[in-house]
C-alpha cells in the first residue's frame, strides 16, 4: 500500500524558487560571471527557471546550460541495458565561472559527484555551487547542497516526487511512503 503526502503545492513551489535565486544572487553578489547548469531532466527545467526568475530580478539572463551525466555514473556498468544517453548542452567555456549546478532532489550524492566529474572534464570553474530543491538526507558520498529549496527527512521506504509543469502539467512535491 502507498501513501501520498503532498509537501509543497504549486503557490508554495513558486515562492521556493523565487527565495533560492535571492539567495543565489546574495551569496554571488550578482550576475557578474555566473553560470547555472541543469542537470538533465528535471534539473535543466529547474535551471531554466531560476534562470529565469533571475533575470526578472537584475535584469539580465545568466548563462544557461544543461548536463548529462550517464556516462559519467559509477552504477553504468551495474545495468544490463544500454543506457540512454542525452546531450549535454553548454555552449560556453566554464573556466573561471561561478557555476551553479541545479537538480531536484539530493539523496546519496552519486549524481551530484557524477556531475563534478563531467564539469572537470569541461573547464576549470572558479567555485562550483549546488542548487537541490530538495534534500532527503542518505548520502553515500560526501556531497552537501549550498542552496537548497527544502529538507525532507525521508526513510529509505519513502520516495520524494517532483512535479514540474514541463514535464508533468503541475508543479509540486510529494512523499509518497511504500508501506507492506
Amino acid at each position: 500500500m502507498k501513501t501520498l503526502q503532498n509537501i509543497i503545492d504549486e503557490h508554495g513551489f513558486d515562492r521556493m524558487l523565487s527565495r533560492l535565486a535571492h539567495e543565489i544572487l546574495e551569496r554571488n553578489l550578482g550576475l557578474d560571471n555566473l553560470a547555472i547548469i541543469g542537470l538533465r531532466t528535471r534539473g535543466e527545467f529547474v535551471a531554466q527557471r531560476l534562470a529565469s526568475k533571475l533575470e526578472k530580478i537584475e535584469g539580465t539572463l545568466p548563462e544557461l546550460g544543461v548536463l548529462d551525466v550517464t556516462l559519467y555514473r559509477d552504477d553504468v556498468r551495474q545495468h544490463l541495458r544500454t543506457p540512454e544517453v542525452r546531450a549535454t548542452d553548454i555552449a560556453f567555456d566554464i573556466t573561471d565561472k561561478n557555476v551553479v549546478l541545479v537538480d531536484d532532489v539530493l539523496f546519496t550524492g552519486r549524481t551530484v559527484r557524477s556531475a563534478l566529474n563531467a564539469l572537470v572534464d569541461l573547464g576549470r570553474a572558479r567555485t562550483i555551487q549546488l542548487v537541490a530543491l530538495v534534500d532527503r538526507g542518505h548520502r553515500e558520498v560526501p556531497i552537501r547542497a549550498d542552496f537548497i529549496g527544502k529538507n525532507i527527512p525521508t526513510s529509505r521506504g519513502q520516495e520524494v516526487r517532483v512535479h514540474l509543469k514541463e514535464v508533468d502539467g503541475h508543479d509540486g512535491i510529494d512523499l509518497v511512503s511504500i508501506e507492506d
